[in-house]
């Protein structure tokens, strides 16, 4: 998704270094490098507006969020029961002659 220029409250850069929680100043090139890179495959969304880099509190608000997502649930099945069907499939594979 990325920043609705008109429907957002954008921040400049260098006001946005405050705009996190926390209270604690962010480093400029931290958020630059928020956005090029990101954190956990997600970047911080950001535009130009007139040759100046802003991003918006709500999109801040999305980067927090999706930095706390539930992580991926454990898999349906086991990793033995996995190596059970394997092999299983690979006997059916033997007797079909493949």
């Amino acid at each position: 998704m990325s920043i609705n220029v008109e429907a957002e409250d954008l921040i400049p850069f260098s006001e946005a270094r405050t705009a996190f929680p926390g209270g604690k100043r962010l480093s400029l090139a931290t958020l630059h490098r928020w956005r090029l890179s990101g954190v956990r495959g997600v970047r911080l969304e950001t535009c130009v507006v007139g040759g100046l880099r802003y991003c918006s509190q709500q999109s801040i608000s999305r980067f927090i969020a999706a930095q706390n997502r539930d992580e991926l649930p454990p898999p349906a099945i086991t990793a033995k029961q996995r190596r059970t069907q394997a092999e299983s499939a690979m006997k059916v594979l033997e007797a079909a002659g493949i």
